[in-house]
């Protein structure tokens, strides 16, 4: 049982850091295209993703590689989820919808 609880947690772990790195990857995108400063706001994102992730990888694997595997393990899966729900989201979403909001962006 201890050490189904050893390995559940990292995966787990990944699930969430995933999450965070590719719907905040999701969201840049979708908020950056239309921001007056898309640069600033590309890069704050992702080095902010990227200390999250890394510092989120550290902590979580405590000196063992296999910590480090199974929550790579889950970060990879979310990675799979995420772009699943994201994809069937703007799926969703009529054709029409989408060319009259980009034609109504200010340039």
């Amino acid at each position: 049982m201890n050490d189904l609880v050893n390995a559940g947690v990292p995966v787990v772990a990944g699930l969430a850091l995933g999450a965070i790195f590719f719907g905040g990857l999701w969201w840049t995108v979708r908020s950056g295209l239309t921001s007056g400063h898309p640069a600033t706001w590309f890069l704050v994102s992702h080095v902010s993703r990227m200390a999250v992730t890394l510092l989120g990888f550290y902590w979580v694997a405590d000196g063992k590689w296999q910590r480090v595997l199974l929550c790579l393990a889950g970060f990879l899966i979310a990675r799979v989820v995420v772009t699943q729900l994201m994809r069937s989201a703007e799926s969703s979403r009529s054709h029409t919808t989408k060319e009259t909001e980009y034609a109504s962006q200010p340039r």
